[in-house]
């Protein structure tokens, strides 16, 4: 008797990013051309899954997608923790992953969709992650596609700013996407040749970040530019529970990170500052050519996985070399920035400040 030719359903969770099309491509045309399988692809992430809201996707739908930015499948938000505490959303996930006779599911997500993509593990389900967010902070992969072209995003910003700042003599900040990772602020920050750098894992001192604008003024220089992540915080803002600091940070009178630094600054020193927040620029637009290759080596990876049978693992990269790691070493763990990171060091040697005591910085 043959064997039946796999069913194989995809869908897209969490926030977007560039290069989730590219990985679907990826995914779906060696499943389909050289492996025979037939690829469902479920709407708008964990809630398409839920409601059996899928389709199968032909040649067509895959056609001229490898540069297309967004998702061609829809995507939105399932928290974890809801989920897990909803034992009839697990059940109908279950469903239809029975109703369209799935051999395999491929989730593309972050940190959260890949927790949800462990529990479906071990639930019984066939599971492939790939790892997307242009924070870059799932750990188990050196790179997650999204995040180099949010860095490209980021940098020609900074590079912009530098412009108009300079024409002004203004302290520019400019605030980046990074809850509790840095990456993108860090890479971007350094790429751009700002002056000043504030990311998570290294709280600052608001007294550390004048001390650099006023070594710059009296060194003749009339602008600075401070890149700063939205989870960056100060030294004693860092040494709050989670609770209290959440409590603290939403009774505070400012839209978001980047203006309650330039507050700080502006309460202590006579600087003209502006704010620019990009926000959802940096997850818009075409994928860079380096996403576009990652995100299509992730993926094509993930249709040999399912051509032998090797599932409950993320596709990663490690020194440049692909491989899977099981779902159960990196749900729910975080790839922050080392505080020796060698992009850290280098800016420390460029004389950038990270808002840290002297002798750190």
């Amino acid at each position: 008797m043959a064997e039946k030719n796999k069913t194989i359903g995809i869908l897209t969770s969490g926030g977007d990013c560039p290069g989730l099309n590219a990985a679907i491509r990826g995914v779906a045309k060696p499943a389909v051309e050289i492996y025979g399988m037939k690829v469902i692809g479920f709407s708008n992430g964990f809630q398409g899954l839920m409601e059996g809201n899928g389709r199968e996707l032909k040649h067509d739908d895959l056609s001229g997608i490898l540069t297309l930015g967004g998702t061609i499948l829809g995507t939105s938000r399932e928290s974890f923790k809801k989920l897990r505490k909803s034992p009839d959303k697990i059940q109908k996930m279950l469903d239809t992953y029975d109703k369209f006779d799935l051999d395999c599911l491929v989730i593309l997500g972050g940190n959260g969709t890949h927790k949800t993509a462990n529990l479906l593990s071990e639930k019984g389900l066939n599971i492939i992650g790939l790892p997307k967010t242009i924070d870059n902070d799932l750990y188990g992969t050196d790179l997650t596609f999204g995040f180099h072209s949010a860095v490209d995003i980021a940098t020609e910003i900074i590079d912009r700013i530098h412009s108009t700042a300079q024409s002004h003599g203004r302290v520019m900040v400019i605030e980046f996407m990074g809850h509790d990772a840095g990456w993108l602020t860090l890479y971007a920050g350094i790429a751009g040749g700002a002056d000043v750098i504030l990311i998570p894992e290294l709280p600052y001192s608001v007294e550390r970040v004048i001390e650099k604008l006023r070594e710059r003024q009296d060194e003749g220089k009339i602008f600075s530019i401070i890149a700063v992540a939205e989870g960056a915080m100060t030294i004693d803002e860092s040494k709050m529970t989670k609770k209290d600091y959440k409590s603290y940070y939403e009774s505070l009178p400012y839209p978001s990170m980047g203006y309650k630094v330039a507050a700080e600054i502006a309460s202590k020193a006579a600087f003209e500052i502006r704010v620019t927040v990009p926000g959802y620029q940096q997850r818009g637009g075409q994928p860079s050519p380096y996403d576009r290759i990652l995100a299509t080596k992730f993926g094509t990876y993930a249709a040999q996985m399912i051509s032998r049978d090797e599932y409950g693992k993320m596709v990663a990269i490690s020194g440049n070399v692909l491989t899977a790691i099981p779902l159960s070493e990196i749900a729910g763990k975080l790839k922050l920035v080392p505080k020796n990171h060698r992009l850290i060091n280098a800016g420390r040697l460029l004389n950038t400040s990270f808002g840290q005591p002297r002798q750190a910085d």
